[in-house]
């Protein structure tokens, strides 16, 4: 009887564990991104910052969810929520039908598109059709590298793993070009100097948040989430704090 009472005991403990750490699990919103897209996402004074990242803290806080951030490479994001390894992705991620078949996306929550980047001064490249021939710098893992092959075959690409990275480079003359998101080509143009960003866009793209599939209603309800930030003002004042009118 008492090694009876004593398993039952146990069991009941173990049950209550494993109730309180799926409790744990569902009050926690695990996200991963690459911080090194200002300013979508970045680092600064050692902790994560950015519109994306405040997007996701209030989505966050409107689900009543701790957002756990998670620094990943860019090429890692989609893998990660493939694995179960993270619930979400946000990252300056862009809508692909590709991307689409082993995940789901959000609503549209910003507009963007790709951009080519290059030296001030540099009068070799003037427009896209300009980029035959030329070194490009495009992050791995991006849609940028995907349209260079596919629309300038004869560019010579050269991956990188950070944004940071690619910028570099055209700045010191390692490579004629860049091509990445207007947000942070923006960004570093004004931040940087020295550089320009031509005026024909190369596409125009719609921003999500990738969700891992099989995880329920998470994806309505990260739509839903930003539908009330829009209705409400909150979208609008984070929007003009990172993207200021000027």
């Amino acid at each position: 009887m008492k090694k009876f009472t004593h398993e039952v005991l146990s069991l009941l403990l173990l049950s209550l564990s494993v109730a309180s750490f799926n409790a744990a699990a569902e009050g926690t919103l695990k996200v991963v991104t690459d911080a090194t897209f200002p300013p979508l996402e970045f680092v600064k004074d050692g902790q994560m910052t950015g519109f994306d990242i405040e997007l996701i803290k209030e989505v966050g806080k409107r689900l009543d969810k701790k957002v756990e951030l998670v620094q990943v490479d860019f090429k890692g994001l989609i893998p990660s929520l493939v694995s179960g390894r993270a619930d979400a992705a946000i990252s300056g991620i862009y809508i692909t039908e590709e991307r689409a078949k082993v995940v789901d996306f959000s609503d549209t929550y910003l507009a963007g598109g790709l951009v080519v980047l290059t030296r001030q001064g540099n009068d070799a490249i003037n427009s896209p059709a300009d980029l035959a021939g030329k070194s490009v710098s495009a992050q791995i893992g991006t849609k940028s590298v995907a349209h260079l092959k596919e629309h300038f075959p004869q560019t010579k690409i050269v991956e990188v793993e950070k944004n940071q990275q690619m910028f570099n480079l055209v700045s010191i003359g390692r490579v004629d070009a860049a091509v990445t998101g207007k947000p942070a080509a923006f960004t570093y143009a004004t931040e940087r100097g020295g550089v320009k960003i031509l005026p024909e866009q190369l596409t125009t793209e719609e921003y999500g948040i990738a969700v891992r599939k099989g995880a329920g209603d998470l994806k309505q309800q990260i739509d839903q989430a930003i539908e009330a930030m829009k209705q409400d003002g909150t979208y609008d004042e984070l929007y003009q704090k990172w993207f200021p009118a000027t």
